[in-house]
């Protein structure tokens, strides 16, 4: 938590520029795993209301009322039995004096503050089923019809604060950056052939749950790096293939997202080598244009271009350069964004609508061509925006074999050599980027080991 300053200030902002009618918030509820009780796992509270309100506790409602200045938290004070079981909780009104809020309600008042109200409601988009069911008895709308009736103004409003962090925020995300190193050199330090996946995924996990307050996604541990989501599996690592660990740590409320492929004897060969020096540039290609005024979109395109252009030196494309970026040949090897915005949630935001986080008036998303469709971020960029910069290039056997049998881009693809990449797996190298007044850096004061030698260096040199 900040100090109350910052989020009375949050508020003030908000209430500007949302401009009238009612502010709703919710917070998150407890959520059961396969029970109903016992639900004293970490409890991950609402991105939005943390953001104005600060307070984690469960089963709490910020209201903010623009029209007559006022602010409350409406939720219901912990009695005996639940301090038995979780210990000391401070009360409503203790925990809104934090924050710099005055009135509060139990819960059960929430229903007759929202019906005596002639205000429009503003809410935002929700995602939990239980907030849709609150949402349904207050407001009378039914889950099916909550998205389209969210407040477009109040997305607006806490995307515009949201995607630009304060000093403190960015400090808070270099923090989180570098329990990231510890997590992906630990897996550095820890891959060997005989080592299974799924040890060393819990492994990285187990830095985050020690030293942060767990991970901020799921992580993604895998010698098939083709998948993008490949789960740690029970596999055997295997001399010969790369390893690929996508991994994060969420620390005060800020997340951070990294990516680094490893060759699992410590040593690229050849070939590998050839496609990863290829991905190494288009990473540090962004450090080189990445600055405000650009958009994001444009960015991608031109690793597209650079990828599709080294590519060809190595006989995989093939054919103009432009003229393949345009059709979407590229999106064989490359089938997802250059990154994504990155704060309080690892895809920052994602909730309110990709459309309105990703893109503004001027760059809208293409959803009808492959590759494009999956294009996160796309906007002008701004100073103290912070996203992540991660391309990669993928041999994904059942796409070659779908592209090949439909002829799709064999002006462009080199099928026939393609054909002997379908055991290579793939590779991505991901770091989180600020965009400064001039341009940008990486955040986290250590890098982890991405550059090949460097990377061989530091395997060998540091395994015990």
């Amino acid at each position: 938590m900040f100090d109350k300053n910052t989020y009375i200030q949050r508020r003030a902002e908000l209430k500007k520029l949302v401009g009238k009618g009612i502010i709703v918030l919710f917070g998150n509820n407890e959520a059961p795993c396969n029970y109903p009780a016992n639900c004293y796992a970490p409890m991950r509270q609402d991105s939005s209301f943390l953001y104005y309100f600060g307070q984690h506790r469960d089963g709490l409602v910020g209201v903010i009322d623009i029209d007559n200045d006022e602010e409350w938290i409406f939720g219901d004070d912990i009695d005996v039995e639940d301090i038995v079981w979780m210990g000391f909780t401070p009360s409503v009104s203790d925990l809104a004096a934090e924050v710099g809020v005055n009135k509060t309600a139990p819960m059960s008042h929430l229903t007759s503050y929202i019906k005596h109200q002639t205000s429009h409601i503003h809410f935002l988009p929700p995602y939990r089923h239980d907030t849709k069911i609150q949402i349904m008895d207050l407001l009378g709308i039914h889950p099916s019809r909550q998205k389209e009736a969210a407040s477009v103004e109040l997305i607006h409003a806490v995307v515009k604060m949201r995607a630009t962090k304060e000093p403190q925020e960015i400090a808070a995300i270099d923090r989180a950056c570098d329990v990231g190193y510890a997590m992906h050199t630990t897996a550095q330090l820890l891959i060997k052939p005989g080592v299974t996946e799924r040890f060393v995924g819990g492994q990285v996990d187990g830095i985050a749950r020690s030293i942060a307050n767990g991970t901020s996604f799921a992580t993604i541990f895998s010698q098939h790096g083709e998948i993008m989501h490949g789960n740690p599996s029970d596999a055997k690592l295997e001399a010969g293939r790369l390893a690929l660990c996508d991994a994060g740590c969420e620390l005060d409320d800020y997340c951070s997202d990294h990516t680094r492929t490893m060759p699992v004897t410590g040593k690229f060969d050849q070939r590998q080598l050839e496609i990863y020096s290829i991905v190494e540039a288009c990473h540090d290609y962004v450090l080189e244009v990445a600055k405000p005024g650009v958009k994001y979109k444009d960015v991608h395109f031109a690793v597209c271009r650079m990828m599709t252009e080294r590519l060809k030196e190595l006989g995989l494309m093939r054919g103009d350069t432009e003229e393949a970026v345009r059709a979407g040949a590229h999106a064989m090897f490359l089938p997802h964004g250059l990154g994504h915005m990155m704060g309080m949630d690892v895809h920052d935001m994602e909730g309110l609508g990709q459309i309105y986080v990703g893109f503004d008036e001027e760059t809208r998303p293409d959803l009808e061509q492959f590759g494009t469709n999956c294009l996160r971020m796309g906007r002008t960029l701004e100073e103290g925006f912070v996203v992540t910069d991660e391309p990669g290039i993928y041999f994904i056997p059942a796409l070659i074999d779908e592209w090949k049998a439909n002829g799709h881009c064999k002006e462009f693809i080199n099928f026939d050599k393609l054909e002997t990449y379908k055991d290579f797996g793939g590779i991505r190298i991901e770091d989180d980027v600020l965009i400064t007044s001039d341009g940008c850096r990486f955040l986290g004061s250590k890098r982890i080991p991405y550059h090949p030698q460097e990377l061989e260096e530091f395997m060998a040199n540091n395994k015990k």
